[in-house]
């Protein structure tokens, strides 16, 4: 354990060397928060595809319950029961497009963790910094519970719980509690807890903060504690649901799965749960009472439950739907937290966009119109209409907008066009779009994965780290 606890002080110490302009002290936040020695109760594992080039190399590393896919590199990194996905890496060959930059890629892209600590932290898609297309680096950066880090090299950051980084290169900067950032590039910047932002230069700028009282009901974390609150709730009072998929090695799918859709071996699949063609359901999701029309996908630690999804739906990482009806081609985005009662049914009408971070807590049963913007906190018709408008009115802004505490400058039109061509990309990614013979994507590409574990020292100075190791084909 002497070692590992070496490896611990190392990644703290050098993420406050690179906070230190914000005189922040991220010890008290994680200390203990997972106690060192749970590192060695749970196997890492990879995936192997024919579709997906392997080449991992762990080093003076800690893996404790995480999953690898593709490329990655880890060094003098603790990673606890996180997902490393890099299925969507770019590949030799391959040209990147940036503004008017149009990149060679000269090498196969790889991951590389170095001097981070990752706590149930998703890592996925591929590097979109112009300055490292081959290189997706997340180093002296620790990242807390049930965080995103897309396609977005970080260093020297903290990411509070629930927090997203998408698309965007981060240095030096401190990312809220339940905290949304898509703007390109930042660096030296703090970023209060609740905060969603999306910034595409000279095109627009979204920035919604959530109110802190409500905000607090849902995920609240300070030094000393645990992150506390509705979402930490939520996921635990279903994670024993887990425990078996991960104990048993021959797990036999409990309901019929097309041909051309994928239901990952690591999901947990209760009663009552349909899935369509070309349906993608990521490790670490949850189902039960889900009804999943045609090119739906469900992402990582995602939750469907007593719904319905009409078809062609994208519910991103992390999201969480309970008791509400989807009409088709409806986005949800990272993390959002849509919850109906049972006899308070949410229904959201086709095309909608809801916004990552979204929290709809409704008693009472509430409709969203077709072809509809959604962001913020709503519990009701009056927060809807502070909170959402029509992608039709929405596209008409040329300027500046302000809706309680929403404030959007620049170009609509800009705006709604930029997240339905990413929703398109995501559907065709994921393989909504496969007839058959062509248009394959994850949900086909993803059916024949073999897994592998691996396992720490169990005792003695290096306990709960792993031996160097290299896996290649």
């Amino acid at each position: 354990m002497k070692e590992l606890e070496l490896v611990f002080d190392r990644i703290v110490q050098r993420v406050n060397i690179n906070l230190r302009e914000h005189e922040y002290d991220v010890y008290p936040l994680v200390n203990n928060l997972i106690p060192l020695n749970q590192m060695t109760k749970f196997y890492a594992f990879y995936g192997i595809t024919p579709h997906h080039k392997l080449n991992l190399q762990f080093r003076h590393s800690s893996l404790s319950g995480s999953y690898f896919l593709g490329k990655c590199q880890v060094t003098n990194s603790i990673l606890y029961k996180s997902d490393i996905r890099g299925d969507e890496l770019k590949k030799k060959g391959d040209r990147f497009q940036f503004g008017d930059f149009d990149i060679p890629i000269n090498s196969d892209e790889k991951i590389k963790i170095n001097d981070s600590f990752l706590i149930k932290t998703l890592v996925h898609n591929n590097s979109h910094d112009p300055e490292t297309p081959e290189n997706f680096f997340i180093r002296d950066t620790i990242s807390t519970h049930y965080a995103n880090i897309h396609g977005s090299p970080i260093d020297g950051s903290f990411l509070g719980p629930f927090s997203t980084v998408d698309l965007t290169t981060m240095r030096d900067c401190l990312i809220g509690a339940f905290s949304y950032v898509q703007a390109g590039e930042v660096s030296h910047l703090n970023i209060e807890p609740g905060t969603v932002w999306v910034r595409s230069p000279d095109n627009f700028n979204f920035l919604y903060r959530h109110p802190v009282d409500r905000l607090n009901n849902y995920i609240y974390f300070t030094a000393g504690a645990q992150p506390q609150g509705v979402f930490i709730d939520f996921v635990n009072s279903r994670k024993e649901s887990f425990q078996r998929i991960f104990d048993v090695v021959n797990l036999e799918s409990s309901v019929p799965v097309p041909d051309s859709a994928s239901l990952d071996r690591f999901s947990v699949i209760k009663p009552k749960t349909h899935i369509d063609e070309n349906v993608l359901v990521a490790q670490r999701a949850y189902l039960q009472n889900a009804w999943l029309g045609k090119g739906a996908n469900v992402q990582e630690q995602c939750y469907i439950i007593n719904s319905r999804l009409e078809g062609f739906d994208i519910t991103a990482h992390g999201a969480k739907i309970i008791e509400a009806d989807l009409s088709k081609n409806v986005f949800v985005g990272f993390n959002s937290f849509l919850r109906g009662r049972p006899k308070a049914r949410l229904s959201i009408g086709q095309e909608s966009i809801i916004m990552p971070h979204t929290i709809i807590d409704i008693r009472k049963p509430l409709t969203i119109p077709a072809n509809h913007l959604v962001w913020g906190v709503v519990e009701n018709e009056k927060d809807l209409k502070t909170n959402g408008i029509s992608l039709n009115d929405f596209s008409k802004i040329t300027s500046t907008l302000v809706r309680g505490n929403m404030t959007f400058e620049g170009s609509g039109s800009s705006f709604v066009t930029a997240f339905k061509e990413r929703i398109h990309h995501i559907l065709e990614a994921n393989g909504a779009f496969f007839n058959g013979n062509s248009k394959r994507g994850h949900a086909q590409r993803n059916q024949n994965i073999s897994f592998n574990m691996i396992q720490p020292y169990p005792v003695g100075d290096t306990h709960g780290l792993y031996p160097t190791i290299t896996i290649k084909p």
